[in-house]
């Protein structure tokens, strides 16, 4: 099994801590969203994985051993950090042959990727030319190339289309489908909703949860419950008495705060209260996640009220 595992993960640079003892794994079969706010130690903790840079102390290790100790490491982990790496003068095409080469993978694996990542067209366009999209298309084909069973992305949803956004989702779950492991960073908690199964998010150098999407939002959420009636008075009357409060919405529905939809309807029913409508308000991973490190940013916009 290629797992990625990191133990105690310390990083200092001087008398700045970037990565706090940080302990977590990454299972494969499953995308883990890579999450934390500006400063929170994501891109040194990549870093260490794919030892570009040494940990003051701890381990990051991929299957077992840390990625210089990997013999042939393309063909084990595909990673991509910096979309702009490519050099501007070759073509796309040129870029992922140097790649190939110097790995010693098969040239048939360049036509493969290229066509895997919509690029066939502009393989032969410079680097230089291609938009933000593109060079992260070709970014996403180079991290391909060894047809690796671990993959390490980060950002890769950055400068996208609404086609490639759709597509890079696909990409994923199809990857972890076939029992990769699969990492992925990311800003955009849409995006990691529509693809993640697992969240592990760092605050400050620290890991403040890895567990499953579904129960990281189901435990920073509190249940709410939307409901429209004829006779808001005697809805509220029911559920005051019952110790829950609905607060009325501009839409025109009333949000009842810490309950069910089963308990709400129950409460009307009892009570003659008419109800058309009555539906659950799911959690959503950016509520969640907002309120979990929401004093954890380096870097936060202060707010004012006008």
């Amino acid at each position: 099994m290629t797992s990625i595992d990191v133990h105690a993960l310390t990083k200092e640079y001087g008398a700045r801590r970037a990565v706090d003892h940080a302990t977590f794994r990454v299972l494969p079969g499953r995308v883990t969203g890579f999450l934390g706010p500006n400063g929170a130690g994501k891109s040194t903790t990549l870093r260490l994985l794919l030892g570009l840079d040494r940990p003051t102390s701890g381990t990051a290790t991929i299957g077992g051993r840390p990625y210089t100790a990997l013999p042939e490491p393309l063909r084990r982990v595909g990673a991509l950090l910096d979309a702009g790496a490519a050099h501007g003068a070759r073509t796309g095409r040129d870029h992922l042959r140097a790649l190939a080469a110097s790995n010693r993978l098969p040239a048939r694996r360049v036509g493969e990727v290229l066509a895997e990542t919509g690029l066939t067209p502009v393989a032969g366009h410079r680097v230089r030319t291609y938009s933000l999209g593109m060079r992260q298309r070709l970014g996403i084909a180079a991290a391909l190339l060894g047809d690796p069973q671990v993959l390490i992305l980060d950002e890769p949803s950055n400068g996208l289309d609404a086609e490639g956004i759709v597509w890079i989702r696909g990409l994923l779950r199809r990857l972890a489908g076939q029992g990769r492991t699969v990492l992925v960073s990311s800003h955009l908690m849409n995006e990691t909703a529509s693809f993640a199964d697992h969240l592990v998010v760092l605050g400050r150098g620290r890991v403040l949860a890895d567990t499953s999407l579904r129960a990281f939002i189901d435990a920073g959420v509190r249940p709410r419950v939307r409901v429209r009636t004829s006779d808001p008075a005697a809805l509220r009357g029911a559920l005051a008495r019952h110790g829950l409060d609905a607060e009325e919405q501009a839409e025109g529905h009333w949000t009842v705060r810490g309950a069910r939809v089963d308990d709400v309807g129950r409460l009307a029913s009892e009570s003659g209260v008419p109800l058309l409508e009555l539906t659950a308000e799911e959690g959503t991973l950016e509520q969640a996640y907002l309120d979990l490190t929401a004093g954890e940013a380096e870097f936060a916009a202060s707010s004012r009220e006008a």
